[in-house]
């Protein structure tokens, strides 16, 4: 009898233990110490490309800017471009085979264009199925708009990556198919400057 009864017991035991909340490994997210812009992914990606517009300017963003991007950088970004900014430039004169492009220092770094975008549109992020990702690559489409009328334009991909609640700039794919466009990401760009 005492066999039948915790035969009988031990499916109601395994569908109560079933029922006990365990947080996700996923969930954990970390956390961030600088502040932040407010925003999904592609809300943030455009909203750094339209500040990034707006500032102007090319090359590695000396102090008083990199400090203005702060809020959309990840922290692991922010450390690569400071210690790009304390590294000698590549001396062009030294090495006349480097290709002009965001390699050079005095390009564009946050695309793949020398001269940089005047608009950028950044894909939405609402066809992402995982709400919980740490991660996001998020299409941008650039237009340069030229003095006399002329453009070009190209897409690029920014990798958005979360930390603790915010949503930062973390890398730049280059992808443009046009003459003298940069190739590879910007964290390499910035490895081999």
């Amino acid at each position: 009898m005492k066999k039948k009864t915790l035969v009988a017991a031990i499916p109601l035991i395994l569908v109560l233990s079933a029922c006990t909340t365990v947080e996700p490994a996923y969930k954990d997210i970390g956390s961030r110490t600088a502040p932040c812009v407010d925003g999904g992914p592609d809300s943030v990606a455009q909203q750094f490309y339209d500040f990034r517009i707006k500032q102007g300017g090319s090359g590695i963003p000396n102090a008083s800017q990199l400090a203005a991007y702060r809020p959309y950088l990840s922290t692991a970004l922010y450390a690569a471009l400071q210690k790009a900014q304390s590294q000698p430039k590549v001396d062009i004169a030294a090495s006349p085979n480097e290709k002009a492009g965001a390699g050079s220092g005095d390009g564009d770094i946050f695309s793949s264009q020398f001269d940089g975008p005047t608009s950028a549109s950044v894909d939405s992020a609402s066809t992402i199925p995982n709400t919980d990702a740490r991660n996001i690559p998020l299409r941008v489409t650039f237009t340069h708009e030229k003095d006399k009328g002329a453009s070009a334009t190209w897409k690029d991909e920014v990798l958005m990556v979360r930390e603790g609640k915010c949503w930062t700039v973390d890398d730049v794919r280059y992808m443009a198919n046009l003459d003298f466009a940069s190739s590879g990401t910007l964290r390499q760009v910035l490895e081999n400057q």
